[in-house]
This record gives structure tokens, C-alpha cells and sequence, in this order.
């Protein structure tokens, strides 16, 4: 039950990591489509791991902080709509 647990909260890395890896990867592949040389290049693939650098170092503070299903799960959660539509069946 525990290596579930274990890859649970694995995915919910992954997933944190993802976010801004590609939003690093987008913003260095339309620095190296405006500049298409070495310079370009390299600035974009720089900023590409600086996302995924920062994704890292997000998701495993927020895993050892909180857990990043919980973390996932609260982000996810709208307790502002469930109340709306509440009112609205009322």
C-alpha cells in the first residue's frame, strides 16, 4: 500500500514539474523562432531547463510541505462554483 502511495504522489510530482517546464519550453522555442542562430539556441534551451529547474525545486518543496496530491486536490477544488450551483438548485 505504501509504494501506491509512493507513486501517487510521484505522478503528483511529475505533474507540478510539468507546469512551468512548459511554459519555460514555450517561451525558449519562440526565443530560438525569432532568433534562429547559437544565440538563440542556447538562450532558449537555458530558459527551458530554468523552468524545469523551477518546477523541481516547487514541486519537492511543496511535497514535503504539504504533499502534492493534497496540494493537486486543493488547486483543483471550487468551492466557489459547488456553492453557485447550490443557490441556483435552491
Amino acid at each position: 500500500m505504501r509504494i501506491i502511495a509512493f507513486l501517487i504522489e510521484v505522478i503528483g510530482w511529475l505533474k507540478i514539474v510539468a507546469s512551468p517546464l512548459v511554459v519555460g519550453s514555450f517561451i525558449g522555442g519562440m526565443i530560438y523562432y525569432i532568433w534562429r542562430n547559437e544565440t538563440g539556441l542556447v538562450s532558449g534551451v537555458l530558459i527551458a531547463l530554468t523552468g524545469l529547474n523551477t518546477g523541481i525545486i516547487w514541486a519537492t518543496n511543496i511535497w514535503r510541505k504539504h504533499g502534492t496530491m493534497n496540494f493537486l486536490s486543493k488547486t483543483n477544488a471550487t468551492p466557489d462554483l459547488d456553492n453557485l450551483v447550490r443557490e441556483n438548485k435552491s
